[in-house]
């Protein structure tokens, strides 16, 4: 009798699996018929950028459509694995670029964590070889370039340095000054905290203290509360759901995409300390917009006007998103098509 429950349960649960493969099969063939039009592109491929092998994809309905390249965050965040039904409006009306940053994701997997020697300047010049590459592809001049967190802070230093290849800068989760900033969101999610009478979150907030953070560890306690108190952010089951079923990420990419996160953060800690937008002067030759969540507890918005309001560019503009915090480009990533177009 056990034998016989024991095989049924078995039985049961690779029925489950194969149920499971089939349903992700199906919804990654779903997302990618979406881009089998005569014009469309869906490729993705490592390209020898900055001396390295590094992993790119390019994703639109009509590659005639403006490129659009989008700098991760993280530092070592490569989330595009997981975001293929999150982008599939962008990818109607634009081509969309990614790209997993040198330490980062699938580029981890090519050619390992970030060098010693890596610099941010180094990290600039990665996006711009990666700017370049996605216009020759798609036979387009300029591309719009999105910078999410540590990618806007990337994404702000390639427009300074190379507005040739840009038509426009948008950054979403914008840091201005990296210390500053986390000490001001700190407060603010500890006040939130107070505000919810949450016990737990006080005494785990409280424990870690103001910024900036020695360990991942405290960094992840105040990014799990930051996640937690973030308007409409997803439910773990939606998130799992999400890996499962929408990614075609590996158990193995799944490895580096956590290995990278952990080398990335060790590594540029103390140079994301260090940055301060204004430092790099306030003359820009490319329009800049900025698109901020209103409840964003790790890139306050306080920051948002007053630099906004001290740079001189040909067009800036910012907008703030209702309802939406650190990771608007997910949570209300169809509010951002128009504001873009």
């Amino acid at each position: 009798m056990a034998k016989r429950v024991t095989f049924r349960a078995v039985a049961l649960l690779l029925s489950v699996v194969a149920l499971g493969y089939y349903y992700r099969a199906y919804r990654l063939h779903s997302i990618s018929a979406t881009l089998a039009t005569p014009n469309g592109i869906n490729e993705g491929l490592f390209v020898r950028i900055g001396g390295i092998e590094q992993w790119i994809t390019i994703r639109g309905q009509d590659r005639h459509n403006p490129a659009l390249l989008l700098l991760h965050g993280g530092p070592g965040n490569a989330f595009q694995s997981f975001t293929r039904a999150v982008f599939s409006e962008w990818e109607r009306v634009f081509t969309v670029v990614q790209w997993d940053q040198r330490g980062a994701g699938r580029t981890f997997g090519r050619s390992g964590p970030v060098d010693d020697t890596v610099t941010l300047d180094r990290m600039v010049l990665d996006a711009a070889e990666v700017a370049e590459f996605a216009r020759r592809k798609v036979g387009q001049d300029k591309v719009i370039l999105v910078g999410l967190s540590w990618g806007s802070l990337l994404g702000i230093r390639l427009a300074k340095g190379r507005p040739d290849l840009l038509s426009a800068y948008v950054g979403t989760g914008q840091v201005v000054n990296y210390r500053a900033g986390k000490v001001q969101a700190y407060a603010q999610l500890l006040a939130e905290a107070h505000a919810r009478q949450d016990d737990q979150a006080i005494q785990e907030l409280q424990a870690i203290g103001s910024p900036p953070y020695d360990s991942i560890s405290k960094s992840a306690v105040y990014t799990r509360w930051a996640n937690r108190y973030e308007p409409s952010m997803p439910s773990r089951w939606t998130l799992i759901s999400t890996v499962l079923f929408e990614s075609d990420a590996s158990i193995q990419d799944l490895r580096n995409l956590m290995a990278g996160i952990r080398s990335s953060e060790d590594h540029f800690r103390s140079m994301m300390d260090s940055m301060d937008l204004p430092t790099l002067g306030t003359d820009f030759n490319v329009p800049i917009f900025v698109f901020q969540g209103e409840a964003d507890n790790v890139a306050p918005v306080a920051q948002i006007r007053p630099y906004i309001d001290s740079i001189h560019t040909p067009r800036k503009k910012p907008v703030l998103m209702h309802g939406a915090g650190h990771n608007a480009i997910v949570t209300k990533n169809q509010e951002f098509v128009p504001l873009v177009i």
